[in-house]
């Protein structure tokens, strides 16, 4: 009989320490772009944010753009739209809760997938993705509330989970098109999408372009420079990382925004933090499959 334990290995590939590598920092970047919100609208720094990562990553890719063909064109900009969604949205989000929550609910994308590919495309989720869906919500309810309230969402809860829907349609897109198309052609004008969108949406936002201080200008082209250098690092690992123990360490990034949160004075009360419990949960749940193997038994 084949226990658990010997099903799985523990051991951690180098490309899979710089993937938990990235996931610590990525975590801390909620903190980053809470503070960024004090000095900028949220769609300004989308816009610079992805405008320097869109520069960093073509000045690493100048011999793959030529040859760029219009099917990549498409999938870049639809691509670019839906990160320009997500990530605006989050960052508004950010003006009126924490980043933990913030992180927590952005994590519902994950989920959110199997549930729109049904929605959308038809394709029913498994009973795995079903499960994780249930637990997900369950922890959204209980994280939601402003103040503890349970099914009282207040206005920023709303939002980031308006960008965990946007962020899932980017997943679902990106689906979609992989295997035809060049992934690092892809990633420019995707990038590039993503910042014209975020500066066109400053006008019927009323959002006007904030006093461009040294303090605003260092964590918008950090976190640019930062967004590019994950990007790579993301494409060169999953190769060799299969794509559900890639989002078993991802599911480490809302975690690691809680810790960072925790030591800048950010509390959670208890029901949020059971709420994120189950948010996780509902993310790992989600992500398993059933391997049925000839001649094991069970």
């Amino acid at each position: 009989m084949e226990t658990f334990l010997s099903r799985y290995s523990f051991s951690v590939k180098p490309q899979e320490a710089l993937l938990i590598l990235i996931t610590m920092f990525w975590g801390g970047t909620f903190l980053a772009v809470q503070y960024a919100v004090t000095m900028s609208g949220p769609f300004f720094f989308v816009g610079l944010r992805f405008a320097t990562a869109a520069l960093a990553v073509a000045l690493l890719s100048l011999k793959v753009l030529r040859g760029i063909t219009w099917l990549e064109v498409k999938a870049g900009v639809a691509i670019g739209v839906s990160i320009a969604l997500g990530y605006s949205l989050q960052t508004w989000g950010l003006q009126t809760i924490s980043s933990s929550k913030s992180a927590f609910i952005t994590a519902m994308y994950v989920p959110l997938v199997p549930l729109l590919q049904w929605l959308c495309l038809g394709r029913m989720p498994g009973l795995m993705s079903c499960i994780g869906i249930l637990l997900a919500f369950t922890g959204l309810i209980l994280l939601a509330g402003p103040g503890g309230d349970l099914l009282v969402p207040g206005e920023g809860e709303l939002i980031t989970l308006a960008s965990a829907v946007a962020i899932a349609a980017e997943i679902i897109l990106i689906s979609a098109w992989a295997g035809k198309v060049d992934i690092r052609r892809v990633t420019i004008i995707q990038l590039a999408t993503a910042s014209l969108v975020a500066f066109f949406a400053m006008i019927p936002a009323g959002e006007s372009v904030p006093p461009l201080s040294p303090a605003l200008l260092g964590v918008g082209l950090g976190l640019g420079i930062f967004s590019a250098i994950i990007q790579v690092v993301m494409n060169w690992a999953q190769r060799s990382v299969s794509p559900t123990r890639a989002t078993v360490i991802y599911t480490g990034e809302p975690v690691w925004a809680g810790i960072f949160g925790r030591i800048a004075g950010e509390r959670l009360p208890l029901l949020a933090l059971l709420g994120g419990v189950f948010i996780v949960l509902g993310v790992l749940v989600s992500e398993l499959k059933f391997n049925k193997k000839k001649g094991v038994s069970e």
